[in-house]
């Protein structure tokens, strides 16, 4: 039995495939650490497509709605840069917003607390004596606990010890902390300067990107891979553009009604709801905690009143707005919108919780399409999200008035025709 070339070129190509998939699996210890190190070389520049990718909704807002009016050549070319800076300045204001609202309250809760330290510790002490007086058998276990003799001297090794020790440990972790702390900036530096040139060059760097699909794939794989990765990039800023929107409704909503109802720090509990509330179902939590503490040094019970205006903000937020806003911009059930939180979650920190919802919404369709071309091709109807359900119920519904319609249209017709004659 011979075989043609081409099919001779297959199971090379087979056989070498499996090769490696054997020796990676056998080598998968040292394939994973490999594969680390190749990330934290990359780390700069996937942060920096990060970075490029956020700036760019932004971006591309200015460019095509405030600055789209710039026509010819010199306009055109000052288009690009103008409006790079622009969304650069608006992150900067949103960011020095939330620092210099949210901050300067903190710091004088903080001292706040600080003075109140004292009083609380007199009136803790006051408490103890009490409770040494109404129960006597708590002073005898103190009294039993004082007799109890302690060998001073080896407390006294042990400390000396703990302190040749801490200090080698102090500068050990001194060192790593200046050593992170410098690597951070080199890569913060690096990864945003590679977000400049992502920014100033994407038409090209999209064009480079499908020059090589085209070149290196087949024509359907080639075209697929462009679907998978239009839909991702739709998906991801739909979602950003939707949190967004969500975040700064909601922390409307807090300080409308935190003014309303004569609350403290109504506008910077609603900023920092709003800022927090950017992390999917959790974030909007952490700023309540925050909040309900701020609230308490001044008065318990509006504290406790505000946690109530949150659970009811929170269950109009979540029933009303996030489906619609957030909801509807991916195209994600919530129960699946819940999953790719906690899995990403549990995986990446608080970035999975934010990289996961896009990827499951993408991965959502691409599944959805499938299942539905396989049943048109075994003659079953597609599934349907409740959407295009209830709009064909309408068409079905409307499919007889729109005949009765054009009966009478014609029969209208019809005896115009017959008048004439």
């Amino acid at each position: 039995m011979e075989f043609s070339k081409e099919k001779l070129k297959q199971i090379r190509l087979l056989m070498v495939l499996a090769t490696v998939l054997i020796l990676g699996i056998i080598y998968s210890d040292k394939v994973l650490l490999g594969g680390i190190f190749v990330i934290n070389i990359l780390k700069p520049f996937l942060y920096g497509g990060a970075i490029a990718f956020a700036l760019n909704i932004p971006m591309r807002a200015l460019e095509e709605k405030l600055l789209g009016r710039w026509q010819g050549k010199s306009a055109a070319k000052l288009k690009r840069p103008v409006s790079m800076i622009l969304a650069l300045v608006l992150v900067v204001l949103v960011i020095s917003l939330v620092v210099g609202t949210v901050l300067p309250q903190v710091t004088l809760t903080a001292a706040e607390i600080g003075k109140k330290i004292p009083a609380f510790t007199e009136e803790v002490i006051d408490h103890l004596d009490k409770l040494a007086k109404d129960y006597p058998i708590l002073s005898e276990q103190v009294s039993r606990l004082e007799a109890i003799e302690m060998n001073w001297d080896s407390i006294f090794k042990s400390i000396m010890d703990f302190l040749r020790n801490g200090v080698g440990n102090v500068l050990n972790s001194t060192f790593n902390v200046a050593s992170n702390i410098i690597s951070g900036v080199v890569n913060g530096m690096i990864a945003f300067i590679f977000a400049l040139y992502v920014l100033a060059q994407k038409e090209k760097l999209a064009d480079q990107g499908k020059r090589i699909l085209s070149a290196y794939l087949p024509e359907k794989a080639g075209n697929k891979v462009s679907e998978i990765l239009s839909l991702l990039y739709k998906n991801f800023s739909s979602f950003i553009t939707g949190q967004c929107l969500e975040a700064v409704i909601l922390g409307a909503m807090f300080v409308i009604f935190m003014t309303i109802f004569k609350m403290p720090y109504a506008l910077m509990v609603g900023v920092l709801i709003a800022f927090m509330a950017l992390i999917p179902i959790v974030g909007a939590f952490v700023g309540c905690a925050v909040g309900a503490f701020l609230i308490l040094i001044n008065d318990p019970i509006q504290a406790l009143w505000f946690v109530v205006l949150f659970l009811v903000l929170q269950q109009i937020e979540g029933n009303l707005i996030y489906p619609r806003v957030v909801g509807s911009s991916v195209g994600l059930p919530s129960i699946w919108v819940l999953m790719a939180v906690s899995v990403g979650g549990s995986l990446f920190g608080i970035a999975g919780m934010l990289m996961f919802i896009p990827l499951m919404s993408t991965c959502y369709v691409l599944f959805k399409e499938s299942v539905n071309n396989r049943n048109v091709r075994r003659k079953r109807p597609p599934v349907r999200n409740s959407e295009q359900e209830n709009q064909a119920e309408k068409e079905n519904s409307e499919r007889p008035k729109d005949r009765a319609r054009a009966n009478q249209e014609n029969h209208r017709n019809h005896k115009n025709i017959n008048g004439r004659k």
